[in-house]
This record gives structure tokens, C-alpha cells and sequence, in this order.
């Protein structure tokens, strides 16, 4: 609902207080898990009309044309930001396969990111309803409103959703790679990323591929002018590369070697995403604060 891990948690700090202090008020006529949603639900809900709505850098402003200036860093609660696998797969782990899949959608970050764009209200309503599986009446209990309101925001959301995602999921691009392509396709991109082989980089890539560098406002859109920007900036620099997972999608830990050194210090968490059996999508986040929340090392030799 938030776009930020960090957020979710002072959410989750809030809601746990506001349980504590209200816990004598439960009088058990739903589930005690129903309940504490209604309290999380509502304090997001205060969340998002108090903060700014998290964006990706498409969202921001328009792609760059050249490599020379990429701006200012835009700190504060302005991005959306990854979330490891580990913070949300083990509860998947426990749950029917059919919830496992919503579950797994829910957290893909194009979603993510497409949800920032919706009111608080129909947010809640599409995750109570269509991750959570709760009932329209169980939905209208916890935001306090009517079934039909809620089956009303239900079809508004999707409908916004909708508009906003890629016509295939990361969930469908993955499954149709299966494993051994992923693996290929990441051994391929790591090789070139490593040799700094702007051929062997571009041709992993679609023709509308994007590159994201949050907290930098500044982003690339399609092969031709990532190609500029790797070629002219990126590569530049000597990198090691180290395996991730965020938001269920392949990502990679980025070293860097600053000159005069041997040492690769951690520079970037990517997330990637995937089209066609290609690299469509490369978010790049250079916060260190988004970095400690992997549990990195910050250097490699």
C-alpha cells in the first residue's frame, strides 16, 4: 500500500500500539487476523493522505537524451523502493498455492508501483480483496463502509491497475523462461556487465528496455539510449556483480571500483525485469538506506 519498506514499518509499529492499546475493545466476532488488518488498513489509510505518493522515475519526469548531467539526488519519500525476497517469501511459503500466486503478484514492483497511483481507499480495497481474499462484507466491515462502495472501488482499481501494468506479468515472463533461462540470461548479462561489453550488455535487452537509478531522477528509455549511457558512463567504471531477489524478480548486488583502490564497493541494487525472454527492465537503486535492507556486504574483492 505504502511503496516503501520503510514506511510499512513505522506502519507496522503504529498498528501493533494501536492493537496493544485497543485490545480490550476485541470482542472476538471476527477472527483476531481480521481485526488487525482493519487496524493496518486504516493506519496506511492515514499514511498515504499524510505523505506524498512514491514514485518510479517514469512517473517523475520525462527520459534523458544525454549522459552529460543526471541531476540532483531527490531524497526524502519520493521513491518507490524494492523489497527483498526474504522479507515476504517465507510467509508464502505457508499459504494454498493460489494465494502463494496473488501473494507473489502483490509484491512485483510494476504493481507496486501502479498502486501508488490509486486513492488510499480503493488501494486497501484491491489488496483486502483480491491478495487477501477477504468477502466484499468483510472488506466494508474493516473500512467501515457498504458491499457495494467496495465492489464499486474494486472494479474502479483493477480497471486503474490495469492501465498502468505491462500486458504480461513478471510472474508469466519468469514462468515462461522457466529457471535454466533465467539463469542463462543473468550469466550472460553478469559476463558482459563484468567485461564491460556494450554489445553483449545491448543485446540482452528490448528494444523499449528502461534504466531507473533512484534516488537520481534521471532515467533512460529504450536499447539505443541505455546503450548511450552505459557506453559513455556506466561502464566507464569496473564492476563486480553479486545475485539478488527483490519484489519476486531477479535483481543483482553492484560493486564498484572507485580508482586507486582494489577493493568493489557496493554502489546499486537492481531489480531487473523481463519480456519476451529479454531484459525490459533495470531499476537501479542507489540509496544506501535501500541497500542495508538487503544485508549486503559492502565491499568484494
Amino acid at each position: 500500500m505504502l511503496g516503501s519498506p520503510q514506511d510499512a514499518d513505522d506502519a507496522v509499529q503504529e498498528s501493533l500500539l494501536a492493537a496493544w492499546r485497543g485490545i480490550g475493545s476485541f470482542e472476538g466476532r471476527s477472527a483476531l487476523s481480521t481485526w488487525l488488518y482493519q487496524i493496518s488498513t486504516r493506519v496506511c489509510l492515514r499514511f498515504i493522505a499524510q505523505r506524498p505518493r512514491r514514485l518510479l522515475s517514469a512517473d517523475h519526469s520525462p527520459p534523458l537524451a544525454g549522459t552529460a548531467d543526471l541531476g540532483q539526488v531527490l531524497g526524502g519519500p519520493v521513491w518507490v523502493e524494492p523489497l527483498p525476497d526474504g522479507e515476504w517469501l517465507a510467509e508464502a511459503m505457508h499459504e494454498e498455492p493460489g494465494h502463494t500466486t496473488a501473494l507473489r503478484q502483490s509484491v512485483a514492483l510494476a504493481f507496486i508501483a501502479a498502486l501508488q497511483h490509486l486513492p488510499g481507499t480503493q488501494r486497501a480495497v484491491l489488496l483486502l480483496r483480491e491478495v487477501l481474499e477477504y468477502s466484499a462484507a468483510e472488506t466494508a466491515r474493516m473500512l467501515g463502509t457498504t458491499a457495494a462502495s467496495v465492489n464499486s472501488a474494486l472494479q474502479r482499481a483493477q480497471k486503474s491497475v490495469k492501465d498502468k501494468m505491462p500486458e504480461s506479468s513478471q510472474a508469466v515472463e519468469l514462468g515462461a523462461l522457466e529457471s535454466t533461462g533465467v539463469d542463462q540470461l543473468l550469466r550472460d548479462l553478469i559476463d558482459a556487465w563484468e567485461r564491460r561489453d556494450v554489445a553483449g550488455f545491448v543485446s540482452l535487452l528490448t528494444e523499449d528496455v528502461r534504466f531507473t537509478m533512484p534516488p537520481l531522477p534521471a532515467w533512460f528509455d529504450g536499447r539505443e539510449s541505455v546503450a548511450r549511457f552505459i557506453s559513455e558512463r556506466m561502464f566507464a567504471t569496473p564492476w563486480r556483480l553479486r545475485r539478488l531477489r527483490a519484489n519476486g524478480q531477479p535483481g543483482l548486488a553492484c560493486y564498484m571500483q572507485h580508482p586507486g583502490t582494489e577493493v568493489f564497493q557496493l554502489g546499486a541494487v537492481n531489480v531487473l525485469a523481463f519480456k519476451a525472454g529479454r531484459i525490459a527492465g533495470i531499476h537501479s537503486f542507489l540509496d544506501p538506506a535501500v541497500h542495508r535492507r538487503f544485508d549486503l556486504s559492502s565491499e568484494v574483492t
